[in-house]
């Protein structure tokens, strides 16, 4: 199935109900008096995620939903149904914005957590509310209200603990295959992952992290070169980036250069984001002799003139990564204790990741203007001025 994690929906809560004009009709009763009843309330639209989604793509072929209206009101005191409510399965993960007000309305982070995103319409009353001691018999009723109307932006972010960076062919692929059940598409060119995939690293028993593989950047991508930096919002929610680098790229370039360049554009596309803890783990070191491979490794740790946690592995061999996912076990798990012993830290921790959302979001929507841009650039450029000029003569035969 196709991975879309955008989509624009337009949800219509269910208008209210009228209220009933009528009087009570009763042998021997010539004076009944007013019995109509109120109308039903409008159905209220909310989203629900549901962990048997991953992706938003049914809402990109369906964009308008609407509940159901209240029925209305009748006579004998008869209250209408209600509307029935709308409940729209969402991914988990998925954050619902207002596309007129640029509001976050909410972020479905839990399984089964809901979002009203549309108030259903009041209900409408019936002549009975508005009798009183001097209007026996009142004719005045009320409509239903509508019901609100939203324009949404779905966005969906994949939840994982570990996030991971680096160049196309860094090995990050055969990383994930290598600590997890994951399979992701392997192969010797570039751009083989297309989009994100998740993978649950298990320890030991009871011990276990997800970690995420987004698409390879490139540099220049903050200006849209290669896959662009419309992925690397999935690294939003990550505790640690793991920055994989080829230690023996096939066309010869430097390591450290590589590290460099990716390290700008993360920071380009958000600096709360470049500011989390990152770790330097050297992949395909099987590629470097044997006694050469302390020296290639630290040369590449000196260039970089790199102060926090270095790891050398092979994802194909497996060399390495052992050690590597015991030590973000312990990482995450020293983080974890640390937020439920201080409250003050899980606070800084949330802030950390709505100012994330907040760049991310600003950053992603300025590429999407620009590439726009673009395009109706590339398109007034296709016609030419001189055609004008051109005569056409038809010649007999």
């Amino acid at each position: 199935m196709k991975f879309v994690d955008e989509a624009t929906i337009i949800v219509e809560a269910g208008t209210g109900g009228h209220g009933c004009l009528s009087f009570r009709r009763e042998k021997y009763v010539p004076r009944g008096g007013p019995d109509g009843g109120d109308g039903g309330d409008g159905g209220s639209v909310y989203l629900e995620a549901n962990d048997a989604l991953n992706t938003l793509i049914d809402y990109r072929f369906q964009r308008q939903h609407r509940a159901h209206n209240g029925q209305q009101g009748s006579g004998r005191n008869c209250t209408g149904i209600k509307g029935e409510d709308l409940v729209l399965p969402v991914p988990v993960g998925t954050t619902i914005v207002d596309m007129d007000t640029h509001e976050v309305l909410g972020d479905l982070t839990r399984i089964g957590q809901r979002q009203k995103v549309a108030q259903g319409g009041f209900h409408g009353l019936g002549n009975t509310r508005f009798k009183s001691s001097i209007n026996r018999a009142p004719r005045q009723t009320s409509k239903g209200s509508e019901g609100e109307t939203r324009n949404l932006r779905l966005e969906l972010k994949v939840l994982a603990d570990v996030g991971l960076l680096g160049m196309p062919n860094a090995g990050k692929s055969t990383f994930i295959r290598s600590v997890s059940a994951a399979t992701p598409k392997v192969a010797d060119y570039p751009f083989t992952t297309l989009v994100p995939n998740l993978g649950v690293v298990r320890v030991q028993n009871h011990q276990s992290f997800v970690i995420a593989d987004i698409p390879g950047l490139i540099e220049g991508a903050a200006e849209g070169a290669g896959l662009g930096i419309r992925f690397l919002k999935h690294l939003v929610r990550t505790r640690l980036l793991l920055h994989l680098v080829d230690v023996a790229p096939y066309d010869g370039s430097s390591p450290a250069y590589a590290v460099k360049a990716i390290a700008y554009e993360l920071e380009k596309f958000s600096e709360t984001l470049a500011n989390r803890d990152r770790w330097l783990v050297l992949n395909k070191v099987d590629m470097v002799p044997e006694d050469e491979r302390e020296a290639h490794c630290q040369a590449i740790v000196d260039e970089l003139e790199w102060t926090g946690p270095v790891f050398s592995i092979s994802a194909l061999s497996g060399e390495g990564t052992k050690p590597l996912t015991q030590a973000v076990m312990r990482w995450i798990e020293e983080r974890a204790a640390e937020e439920a012993e201080n409250p003050e830290a899980a606070e800084q921790e949330a802030a950390r990741r709505r100012q994330m959302d907040e760049e991310a979001r600003a950053r992603i929507t300025e590429e999407k203007m620009a590439r726009r841009a673009a395009r109706e650039e590339d398109n007034d450029d296709d016609f030419d001025d001189d055609d004008g000029d051109v005569e056409v003569v038809y010649a007999p035969e």
